[in-house]
């Protein structure tokens, strides 16, 4: 069965390589966008059972190439597809209908055969996994049920898998066993391959992302040249006393090792609902892993505002499933993606109180089917059809005396890709209004001796002067609307203000102020030990037993030598339970 599936998904890649991107677009068959009736699937002979569970088929287009998505969702134990994952009435669960309708994607929602565990989990834990029997090979046949059916117009390029807890692991598993088939992994609080189920808790002592990783690779076997262009996201929550949060991290590491090269740790970007997300890139700058850490979150999947909020299910923080889609198909190292069209030139000129825009744009793909002028100023202009083909002209009658600036794009009539946009430099109608001070100006990132700022452009300005403490601090004008001033106080507060500069030497009035404050220059360090370890050196305590964190009272486990965590002291006295941030 092995065989005959690789053979189909090759067959199935191939013939995509040969059609054109519009002859496909047009195969695409709308689906009634609503969760299907329970369906029945492959027997499991090793578990007992048949596959059962749901699927979505959306009545969007797809985005990507012409052909659809296809991801596999797996639930956590204790969890149901029925009751957890999906909500035939509205968009509850794991939250993955939304994203389905945006991107065009089927999602497979099956259930966990057997009786794993005692809790209807997957089988992650096995000590050997086959791509023809348990758990793996049932959800590779169902893979491959939908991959082979053309109505579903599925991209084998474009497969992939994410799930929570023991579904989480069983990502794992299957983005190791079969990364010829899963071109990305989403991986929620799971154990790697090789941890048994009395080790959740806890990394095992000796235990490393290295010995995660020959694991995963000795799963794919022949397969493993396919990692090369596989990606891997991460997610886990800093209130989870399920599954060891140190899995977290480990599990992407592991697979930075599997995929090989030199990979380059990025800035941590800041999770609107509290955490951080942590990208590395490849050589060729491509994004291959991503690891969150959901600050304050517990063990659940993370939906966002629109999911269930009950049963290992959280819909106080991100939305995962809208994040890790983003995630698989900005950085997809394996299907084809049509080129946008590009602008070639815009520009426009003033008559009185008419503004005539002009703008050319070529396009590989097909034709240009229409031209969006925005001009920003006293009367705005939003015109998503100013023209079409190579080239327009459009005037636009009646603007208000003051300066505008704005921008072209051009979107193909055949992809629907939109270009990059041109830019359209500021320019004037009529008189010249009073220089106004910049607004916005605003605080950014501090470190023990520097402050940055930032603050919006101001029409007819050429410059600008900051101002901190009531002193100014540049000799010459500022041509950016930001600066990072340096040769600060650690742990100090300083005052700054900005004002605008004009022709002949003319300077507005100062803005508002805002503070912004030093750092203590205090810097991170981590510590990977056994929990006794860490209490005798005095990063964590004893209580009652186990061992927690000095400062943050995070619970690392017993306090033992068998229980291993790592600790990262992220102020004078104060240990969180994971990397540094």
């Amino acid at each position: 069965m092995a065989s005959s599936f690789q053979q189909a998904a090759r067959r199935a890649v191939f013939l995509a390589a040969l059609l054109p991107w519009a002859a496909a677009q047009a195969q695409v068959q709308a689906g009634p966008g609503t969760w299907s009736s329970n369906q029945t699937w492959a027997t499991d002979t090793v578990n007992g059972g048949a596959l059962t569970g749901y699927y979505y088929w959306p009545a969007t287009n797809p985005t990507l190439a012409g052909k659809r998505a296809l991801v596999l969702v797996l639930h956590g134990c204790a969890q149901t597809a029925a009751g957890d994952v999906i909500d035939s009435g509205t968009d509850k669960g794991y939250n993955w209908k939304g994203v389905a309708d945006q991107y065009g994607a089927v999602i497979l929602a099956p259930n966990a055969t057997g009786n794993l565990y005692g809790s209807h989990c997957w089988d992650w834990a096995k000590s050997t996994h086959s791509r023809t029997t348990g758990h793996s090979g049932i959800l590779l046949d169902l893979i491959n049920r939908f991959v082979s059916n053309p109505q579903y117009a599925i991209d084998p390029k474009q497969v992939y898998v994410a799930g929570l807890s023991s579904g989480g692991a069983q990502t794992m598993v299957m983005g190791c066993l079969a990364p010829d088939i899963f071109a990305g992994v989403g991986i929620n609080a799971g154990p790697p391959p090789g941890v048994s189920t009395t080790q959740i808790g806890a990394v095992p002592s000796g235990y490393t992302a290295t010995t995660a990783a020959n694991n995963c690779k000795n799963l794919a076997g022949t397969s493993v040249s396919e990692f090369a262009t596989q990606v891997a996201g991460v997610i886990w929550g800093t209130s989870d006393y399920t599954v060891a949060q140190g899995y977290g991290p480990l599990d992407a590491a592991a697979m930075r090792i599997v995929y090989g090269g030199t990979l380059t740790k990025g800035a941590a970007v800041s999770v609107a609902t509290g955490g951080s997300n942590l990208p590395y890139t490849d050589a060729n700058g491509k994004v291959r892993t991503s690891e969150i850490t959901v600050t304050g979150m517990g063990h659940a999947w993370p939906a966002g505002t629109g999911g269930q909020n009950s049963n290992y299910v959280d819909a106080t923080k991100v939305n995962y499933p809208s994040f890790v889609m983003d995630f698989w198909f900005r950085n997809n190292l394996r299907a084809a993606r049509a080129a946008a069209p590009t602008m070639n030139s815009c520009s426009a000129s003033v008559s009185g109180s008419t503004v005539t825009v002009n703008g050319a744009g070529t396009s590989t793909s097909g034709t240009i089917g229409s031209y969006r002028v925005v001009l920003n100023g006293p009367t705005p202009v939003d015109d998503a059809a100013a023209g079409s083909g190579a080239s327009f002209t459009k005037a636009y009658t009646a603007r208000a005396d003051g300066y505008y600036s704005g921008s072209v794009t051009a979107t193909d009539s055949a992809t629907g890709l939109t270009s990059s946009a041109c830019t359209i430099s500021q320019f004037l109608v009529g008189t010249a209004p009073a220089l106004q001070p910049p607004g916005g100006l605003a605080v950014g990132a501090s470190t023990a001796s520097s402050i940055a700022l930032s603050w919006n452009a101001v029409n007819g300005a050429t410059g600008y002067n900051l101002y901190r403490n009531g002193v100014k601090v540049n000799a010459a004008a500022l041509t950016a609307t930001g600066y990072t001033d340096t040769g600060l106080a650690a742990s100090t507060s300083y005052s700054y203000q900005v004002s605008s500069l004009g022709n002949g030497g003319v300077e507005s009035a100062r803005s508002g102020s805002v503070t912004g404050s030093t750092s203590s220059g205090f810097v991170c360090t981590a510590t990977t030990a056994s929990n006794y370890a860490h209490v005798q050196a005095g990063r964590a305590h004893d209580s009652g037993g186990y061992a927690l964190a000095n400062g943050s009272n995070q619970n690392m486990g017993l306090d033992n030598t068998f229980y291993t965590a790592t600790l990262a002291q992220t102020s004078s006295g104060y240990y969180i339970i994971g990397n540094c941030p």
